[in-house]
């Protein structure tokens, strides 16, 4: 394996299918990756070796179990796992060591999938910075609260990872760390294990360096085939209601994706959403604080001390959001969503932006995850596509909107548009 460019999951997994390496020999290379950075980029909150050594070593001698046969892999730590702590990026969780694994990294590793640790998050994978930083540029963040683990495969440290989303926090780091984010459609994949913020909007998601990778990794998660059929799609520009919030460098980015994919010789056409998509963002933020308040109940009753400041305050709101708030809110959604596929016309997906552009400088904010609330609250699965940089260098990722249910045709989508982006 090259000691410059850290291999895909794909990659790996052909050489391990045709005997070239073994299970060992890609996790003791993964665990020399991690070793090179770590200090720097602080992306792990919880390193297993020995673990992960006999996992591989099993692996090597039962043959090949299922599609991740000997694929490390980051878990973010609001994941459940029997073998590893489990904090949710809280101090009132330390040294939590749960009985079982949450569902989907149980499914991951029946696929053959070693779990190499636990990735760093925010604290309830909400925004009070983590102390990760950006592999591109250590003085800027990694976005949240997925940090750790987009983080982790921008370093090369790992191929695979596991990411949450109940706002933005699979598509804007995964935009700010210049990697792919796959955020499926709500429910493709099983929550059970994963500490709950937001029962309604909670997403799990997958982070890799290829459209490929995403959809072999999500897939073990889910426990389900996402193989797609190459796809030159119809593609909708959409720059959405919240384009007044993008900055000058994501205007310029944007532009640059329509050239060169019109260069590629793709099918484009604007995409104006209708008015039921006015306000879904901040509709959505409502019923993020009022369901975040009755899932953190006992947080706040008992430790509300050691909550994040911004953690404490989404929850203050939520428990002064009247029922009727919420439940006005909810069927705003349901509106939008009954017209969402009307509002694609004939195209095959849409592609919006990630963020509003690069990653922020510092580690005092994760970003704005104005371009993901509206698309987490449809349910819509949404792939962010890297390759394109912003005017101080760093990575400002679109991201591939599929309709909801509509997985199988998204990935296609990004598979086509990720290496025409650059």
């Amino acid at each position: 394996m090259s000691a410059h460019k850290a291999p895909t999951a794909c990659e790996l997994a052909a050489k391990l299918a045709a005997g070239d390496l073994t299970a060992e020999a890609v996790v003791r290379e993964a665990f020399e990756r991690i070793a090179a950075r770590e200090d720097e980029i602080k992306a792990w909150a919880h390193l297993d070796r020995a673990t992960a050594t006999a996992a591989a070593q099993a692996a090597d001698k039962a043959g090949r179990p299922g599609p991740l046969h000997g694929l490390p892999f980051g878990v973010k730590d609001i994941f459940d796992t029997a073998d590893m702590p489990t904090a949710y990026g809280s101090k009132i969780y330390a040294g939590n060591r749960p009985a079982w694994d949450a569902a989907s990294v149980a499914l991951a590793r029946a696929a053959g999938g070693i779990a190499l640790g636990k990735t760093v998050t925010t604290q309830f994978a909400f925004v009070d910075p983590a102390p990760t930083r950006n592999p591109r540029n250590p003085a800027h963040t990694p976005g949240g609260s997925s940090s750790g683990s987009a983080a982790a495969v921008a370093a090369g440290m790992v191929p695979l990872a596991t990411g949450t989303q109940t706002v933005g926090s699979v598509i804007r780091p995964a935009s700010f760390c210049g990697v792919v984010g796959y955020k499926p459609s709500f429910g493709l994949i099983p929550t059970a294990g994963v500490k709950c913020f937001a029962a309604s909007l909670d997403t799990i998601g997958a982070f890799a360096t290829t459209v490929g990778d995403v959809a072999l990794f999500a897939g073990a998660l889910g426990g389900r085939d996402l193989a797609f059929t190459a796809l030159k799609p119809k593609i909708g520009l959409c720059r959405t209601p919240q384009w007044p919030q993008a900055t000058e460098g994501l205007k310029a980015a944007f532009a640059e994706a329509e050239t060169r994919l019109k260069n590629a010789g793709a099918d484009l056409r604007d995409v104006v959403l209708p008015a039921a998509f006015e306000g879904l963002a901040e509709a959505q933020h409502e019923v993020l604080a009022y369901e975040a308040a009755r899932s953190f109940a006992s947080e706040w009753h008992y430790h509300r001390d050691a909550l994040g400041p911004r953690v404490g305050e989404l929850i203050a709101a939520g428990l002064k959001t009247p029922a009727a708030t919420y439940d006005a809110a909810m069927a705003k959604a349901a509106r939008a969503r009954a017209v969402l596929d009307d509002a694609f016309g004939d195209v095959d997906v849409l592609l919006a932006p990630s963020a509003p552009g690069e990653a922020p400088h510092g580690l005092g904010s994760t970003g704005d995850p104005i371009f993901s609330r509206m698309w987490t609250f449809l349910g819509t699965p949404c792939v962010n596509l890297p390759g394109l940089t912003g005017p101080h260098g760093l990575p400002i990722g679109v991201q591939a909107i599929g309709r909801r249910g509509d997985d199988l045709r998204t990935l296609a989508a990004g598979d086509w548009i990720q290496p025409r982006l650059g």
